[in-house]
């Protein structure tokens, strides 16, 4: 439907008019379905191939017995779990529907037409959705590398910035941040501002000089840490999240968040998978074999790709990438295209089982020959 077709849109709140809503990766069932085949495998959506662990498994099915029942609005139990996680306290939590439920809840607590915000080029396209869903202006900074360029970032937050968003590492990129350049833009920023850094993949990076940002909380109040169960512990399908940060912070986000925003089942799972170590330590191994073979197959077919440090890896095609996805599309492999994010020459590959990498690397290579 266009625009010209939808006599509601003038009722619609400003920023809606001009939004595109986030596309997600194509399910299975919607490929098979729209082009009758059978066997596909999806690695769109950065999902982890061994799903979730035991100890997750065995809290979902011990609370069959209560879908009958609300869950707990307040999420207790995940929250005191998170905070013993961390050493920090548990009104500094924040719980959210997935961390895009808790970037979301951000955007609303904190941006207006009023206000701006501050991302980079080539970041996780909720940062601009939920912005520009409430009318906030956004200053967004030309990446460095297809990764943020922290000065170019500096240089954009004035008195009216009340968000910046970073992603370390970033999605769809894989481009990462230093312990040290990140401490010091943070430390540079008014504590007027928020500084929101969404560190979903962040089990997955092994780089020495990587920082863990939740360590950093009492030294930054304006500092917003947002992470997800949906990667390396395997809860994509639960929906689960959450935010840490000052308490203050995160009574006025908790003012806004739905009181049932996370199911029973999302939260016990959540709460078992923080301490299921050895399931995510074979997911890590798993994901660092995986990303071998891609690193190895894109040498040897001469296609220049983005350095990852996440469960994904972005290739480019060198010629405009819809139409190759469309033939992978055919032959039941399923990739995210990112012509949304400005790269129409990209396609963001997600780390699979080893078989499935292996079809996928034989896939791409057949429809570049072809």
């Amino acid at each position: 439907m266009t625009e010209q077709d939808n006599p509601f849109l003038p009722l619609a709140a400003p920023g809606i008019a001009g939004l595109t809503p986030y596309i997600p990766g194509k399910p299975v069932s919607e490929l098979e379905r729209e082009l009758g085949i059978r066997d596909s495998i999806k690695l769109a959506s950065n999902e982890n191939p061994l799903g979730p662990g035991p100890k997750a498994r065995a809290a979902i099915a011990e609370l069959m017995g209560e879908i009958g029942r609300y869950p707990d609005g307040g999420g207790f139990e995940l929250r005191r779990v998170i905070a013993d996680y961390h050493g920090v306290a548990q009104s500094a939590v924040t719980i959210g529907n997935g961390s895009n439920d808790v970037l979301d809840l951000i955007a609303r607590t904190f941006l207006s037409p009023q206000v701006e915000t501050v991302y980079s080029e080539y970041a996780f396209a909720v940062y601009a959705i939920s912005s520009q869903a409430v009318g906030a202006t956004a200053r967004i900074a030309k990446a460095s590398d297809y990764g943020h360029d922290l000065d170019a970032m500096a240089a954009l937050v004035t008195d009216r910035t009340r968000v910046v968003w970073i992603a370390n590492p970033n999605n769809p990129t894989g481009t990462w941040l230093s312990a040290a350049a990140l401490r010091s833009f943070i430390g540079a920023v008014p504590r007027t501002c928020l500084v929101v850094v969404d560190e979903a993949y962040t089990e997955y990076v092994s780089e020495p000089d990587f920082p863990d940002t939740t360590r950093w909380l009492d030294s930054f109040p304006n500092l917003i840490v947002t992470r997800t169960f949906a990667k390396a512990h395997g809860l994509a399908a639960l929906r689960v999240g959450y935010g840490l940060s000052d308490p203050r912070v995160a009574e006025l986000l908790n003012r806004v968040r739905q009181p049932f925003n996370v199911n029973t089942f999302a939260q016990a799972a959540a709460a078992a998978a923080l301490g299921d170590r050895e399931h995510v330590r074979a997911s890590l191994e798993l994901n660092r074999v995986g990303m071998q073979q891609y690193v190895d197959a894109f040498r040897r077919l001469g296609l220049d790709f983005i350095p990852s440090v996440g469960n994904f890896i972005s290739v480019d095609l060198g010629r405009p990438a819809a139409a190759l996805n469309q033939a992978l599309l055919r032959r039941g492999v399923i990739l995210r295209p990112l012509g949304n994010y400005g790269l129409p020459n990209h396609l963001r590959i997600s780390i699979g089982l080893e078989s499935e990498n292996a079809r996928c690397i034989a896939a791409l290579e057949d429809v570049l020959a072809s």
